[in-house]
């Protein structure tokens, strides 16, 4: 089993996309404009009480981070996860993806704010500014888990994680530090919905160029697919009545193919045939991309060699 590193081709920027570089300037440079004038955060970060009328705050909001540290992980994570879903995806829909995410997540955040100032009457939760690219930093981890779900990832040494448990861990992990951490509590819901509505899109509404079909109706993608075995069967009766909700279709039984239907019909390329073509294309992707990081190394490295031995002859 193929394993992902930092010795694996993951370092250095000759990977890293036009579009990814573009959309880390919008962060880096709308993070600073925040610094330098703290007075703009209202006109563009999401304050639940002042969306109406700044509605534009639902889109500009995942874009701004209020702080340094922020602001260079959102960048990192944008950077070489975006090298490795844009090939796959291309740009215009890695590009929409980043949008409805974005917006999505943030029009659920806001409707939760309201909720919860409703319930407990307590104010800052319609003006504290909540911004932040999160939201779609763990929905490109969701795309991950779709595309190379067995792929493992070397976090440590001696800890190794498979990509399809990525935004399950993260979550927890931010659960578990919201107890502990308070500003930790107040990004929780962006990762929440972020990580749903990245499931929602992929899941149900992104078009695949190879089929007429959208989403990805696949078990090995399924809302369960998030949660340990033992859960599952809990999970899934219930993940099930909106599953018919959202698409509109009724599942297989397993003694047929494992896809959706239009009354008695099979729909093609909604099987795990498809499900299985994804991942050969996203793991073939990946090595094309990790081959090529590898070539331009030893490009580099030949023409160092060489330079120095120019300057040595002379």
């Amino acid at each position: 089993m193929s394993s992902l590193s930092s010795s694996s081709g993951w370092q250095g920027g000759s990977g890293f996309t036009k579009l990814c570089k573009g959309l880390a300037v919008v962060i880096i440079g709308s993070s600073a404009v925040v610094q330098i004038i703290p007075s703009v955060i209202p006109y563009v970060a999401l304050i639940p009480a002042r969306t109406i009328p700044f509605a534009w705050n639902l889109i500009t909001a995942g874009y701004i981070e209020q702080s340094i540290f922020q602001a260079v992980v959102s960048t990192i994570g944008l950077l070489f996860i975006g090298r490795v879903l844009e090939p796959i995806w291309g740009s215009k829909e890695f590009l929409k993806f980043i949008f409805v995410v974005n917006f999505l997540t943030s029009v659920c955040v806001f409707a939760t704010a309201i909720a919860l100032y409703y319930i407990t009457t307590k104010e800052n939760y319609l003006y504290t500014p909540i911004s932040g690219f999160q939201g779609v930093l763990i929905g490109f981890l969701v795309g991950i888990k779709q595309i190379l779900p067995d792929q493992e990832l070397s976090l440590l040494p001696s800890f190794k994680i498979k990509t399809k448990w990525l935004p399950s861990f993260l979550l927890l992990l931010c659960i578990l530090l919201s107890f502990f951490i308070e500003e930790s509590a107040s990004y929780l819901p962006t990762f929440l919905f972020g990580a749903y509505m990245s499931w929602i899109y992929l899941r149900y509404l992104q078009r695949k160029p190879e089929t007429s079909l959208r989403g990805d109706p696949s078990d090995e993608f399924s809302f369960s697919s998030f949660f340990p075995g033992a859960m599952r069967p809990v999970i899934d009766p219930v993940a099930s009545l909106f599953d018919r909700m959202l698409c509109g279709r009724s599942q297989v039984t397993n003694d047929s193919s494992d896809g959706y239907t239009l009354g008695a019909t099979s729909l093609p390329g909604s099987g795990p045939i498809e499900a299985s073509r994804r991942r050969e294309r996203g793991a073939r992707a990946l090595e094309e991309r990790l081959a090529a990081d590898g070539l331009v190394a030893v490009g580099e490295k030949e023409d160092d060699l060489s330079h120095r031995d120019a300057a040595e002859n002379v």
